[in-house]
């Protein structure tokens, strides 16, 4: 199997890795994400302007033809520099779900302003009770005429701040968790009825409680077949943690890289850190980690577009291994550091930050395990 990426690919990778080094230092990120709006609007131009947001889309679709790998790419860059910016709920998610199941006004309407950088999604789908089950909804939407009533709370929606669309997933039909009876909605985040309560998440970015009081939507806001949306949830989940994986990739790379230098400055009776065996041995283990991770990032992308077993089974693989090597690697990271990583002045403890969050996100290590098991039951 070929694992080189398209000269393309690579003029991606070259591209974003100048652009977070030159415009994303830590001290410009730490001033972003102290600011009122919590992100830099311009870089989100820029990366429009760069194709970054127009990347994973068809040409058909008004994007560069792109698809997970070259997603994989991109946020594994963003990984490196923290970066907070919402690609993956404006363009995996969102994106995905429009790509996917959109119908081609849904797709003229929001594909192009998406890669103009012009319009940002948030994809509200956990609710305080549901945990990792996607079908756990107690937000509904009703039929009302042509159209449907919205009514729910969704909890920790990502990005939801800066966004001015939402991606909502509801129960139309059956009982609650049912597989069938849950549908998918794109609206506009102004209107009538929708209230956000917006916060900092931990590692940094913003996220908001988002509540519907019978908020009207017309028949066209409906995303896909009414009452079948569960499997295009899972799938544009399952393309999100395969995009989340190589971003926690990026973030694990520099933490290690900065835990190696740290070791080499770092003294302690007249002589570095670094030169301690059981210190080498612990950040060989680190680096050891990345590596499998790296290699589950690659075959969980790869299997993106194989049949729903195999897809399913491929991203828990990944989240599971990513996941325990995001532990491993954030934690060692500060322990290694010592007192300084847990000041705000020193990067590795945001990224031991980061990298703790991940787990949570689509299911963590426990969730994804159980999933994986069960899917292999089933032959």
């Amino acid at each position: 199997m070929d694992f080189n990426f398209t000269e393309e690919q690579q003029m991606v990778r070259d591209g974003l890795s100048r652009l977070v080094r030159e415009q994303y230092d830590w001290e410009t990120r730490r001033k972003a994400i102290a600011s009122a709006s919590g992100w830099r609007p311009e870089i989100w131009a820029q990366l429009a302007e760069l194709g970054i947001l127009g990347m994973p889309f068809a040409e058909a679709d008004g994007g560069f033809g792109g698809g997970p790998v070259d997603a994989m790419v991109i946020m594994e860059e963003f990984g490196k520099g923290l970066v907070i910016e919402p690609f993956v709920p404006t363009v995996v998610c969102a994106g995905g779900f429009l790509k996917h199941a959109g119908t081609a006004a849904q797709k003229e309407e929001h594909i192009g302003a998406i890669v103009a950088g012009t319009r940002v999604f948030a994809f509200a789908y956990a609710e305080p009770k549901g945990r990792f089950d996607y079908a756990d909804l107690e937000t509904t939407a009703r039929k009302d005429g042509a159209g449907w009533v919205l009514n729910g709370h969704k909890a920790v929606v990502i990005g939801a701040p800066w966004a001015s669309h939402l991606v909502v997933t509801a129960r139309t039909g059956g009982e609650r968790r049912d597989r069938g009876g849950v549908s998918v909605f794109v609206l506009a985040k102004d209107t009538p009825g929708v209230t956000t309560r917006d916060y900092v998440t931990v590692d940094g970015r913003r996220a908001s409680e988002v509540y519907f009081e019978n908020v009207s939507l017309p028949a066209e806001a409906l995303i896909g077949a009414e009452g079948e949306g569960l499997a295009l949830i899972e799938l544009v989940t399952d393309e999100a943690i395969a995009a989340l994986c190589a971003e926690a990739c990026g973030a694990m790379k520099v933490a290690h890289a900065m835990t190696v230098d740290y070791s080499r400055q770092r003294k302690q009776f007249g002589v570095p850190i670094g030169s301690f065996q059981v210190l080498q041995h612990r950040m060989v283990d680190m680096y050891t980690a990345y590596e499998s991770a790296v290699s589950l990032t690659y075959l969980a992308t790869l299997r993106l577009g194989a049949e729903e077993v195999e897809r399913k089974k491929a991203v828990s693989a990944a989240k599971v291994g990513v996941g325990q090597a995001a532990r491993l690697i954030g934690q060692e990271a500060v322990q290694i550091h010592g007192g300084n990583g847990v000041t705000d002045e020193y990067a590795i403890g945001h990224y031991f930050k980061r990298l703790t969050i991940f787990d949570a996100e689509f299911g963590n290590v426990d969730h994804h395990l159980k999933r994986h098991v069960a899917l292999s039951a089933q032959g």
